[in-house]
């Protein structure tokens, strides 16, 4: 009989669970994206959530979704695959250090970072757009919709706004994510007390959620702001970073909160959808 736990997962498992995790917790990532685009700490995350659902509907929270789960099938499916497929190619025998998960993770989150970087983008501008007047809202219908409108009235390369932030967010949280998941895991097999079981993927993804919200949430707020400006609002990332910091160095973690409620169940939810896809649809050892 084959023991389930010693499959290896597919290539588009990461991607897969990813998108039905951010069908979960898209609202959470909408009132994040909506406190880090405050200029100043006016509201708080109940407050914006209430005058949503109160002005728009409950509908209103789901603004982006296509988006969303678009960047996850392009972002995460990149970061999983290369770090999946790479794993068992820089270590033959045995299991890799921590030191070379972190590189393997830090080039899967690189790529990975670049490719969802058009649809994070719209994803970020729909989610915005509801607290705009209504004369500003760029009213994109949809992923494809909001892709096509960029590219013919503002260019390709404003398909890629923040992509310098976008990756490095993604290096540091596929890290947290990914890397220290893998590692933490492997300690907790180590024990006498974890078998590899829904349990242990519940308890080790929400330490790596924790961890990956405080490697991220600073550059995550650069991201969303260089994402969301007007032309010409930022000359460059550092001008950014110092327009921001002039709101004080609390400013750099505005959302964090609801950052890491969306992270944690996020993390929590894509590691069980991952760990249940490898179980039951992973590749056999030989």
């Amino acid at each position: 009989m084959i023991d389930v736990t010693k499959r290896t997962p597919l290539w588009y498992h990461g991607g897969v669970a990813s998108a039905l995790a951010a069908c979960c917790t898209h609202p959470l990532d909408l009132l994040k994206v909506h406190l880090q685009t405050q200029e100043s700490a006016r509201m708080r995350g109940t407050q914006i959530a209430v005058n949503i659902v109160r002005t728009q509907g409950v509908l209103a929270l789901y603004n982006g979704l296509s988006a969303s789960v678009g960047r996850q099938l392009s972002y995460s499916t990149t970061r999983f695959a290369f770090y999946d497929m790479m794993k068992p190619i820089v270590v033959k025998d045995g299991n890799p250090t921590m030191l070379q998960k972190m590189v393997i993770a830090s080039c899967g989150g690189f790529f990975g970072g670049i490719v969802g970087t058009p649809c994070d983008m719209v994803n970020v501008r729909m989610q915005n757009d509801i607290k705009l007047p209504k004369e500003l809202r760029r009213n994109y219908k949809h992923v494809f919709d909001g892709l096509y409108q960029v590219l013919t009235k503002e260019g390709f390369l404003t398909l890629f706004n923040g992509v310098g932030m976008a990756s490095l967010r993604a290096v540091l949280i596929t890290n947290g994510q990914i890397a220290f998941y893998d590692q933490i895991k492997e300690m907790l097999l180590r024990t006498s007390y974890f078998d590899d079981t829904i349990s242990t993927h519940f308890t080790t993804s929400f330490m790596a959620g924790a961890i990956a919200t405080g490697m991220t949430q600073p550059v995550d707020v650069m991201k969303t702001r260089l994402m969301n400006a007007k032309p010409g609002e930022y000359r460059n990332v550092w001008h950014c970073v110092m327009e921001t910091g002039k709101h004080g160095p609390l400013s750099y973690f505005k959302g964090f909160v609801p950052a890491f409620i969306r992270l944690g169940p996020q993390t929590i939810l894509i590691w069980i959808f991952k760990e249940q896809l490898r179980m039951k649809y992973g590749k056999d050892p030989k």
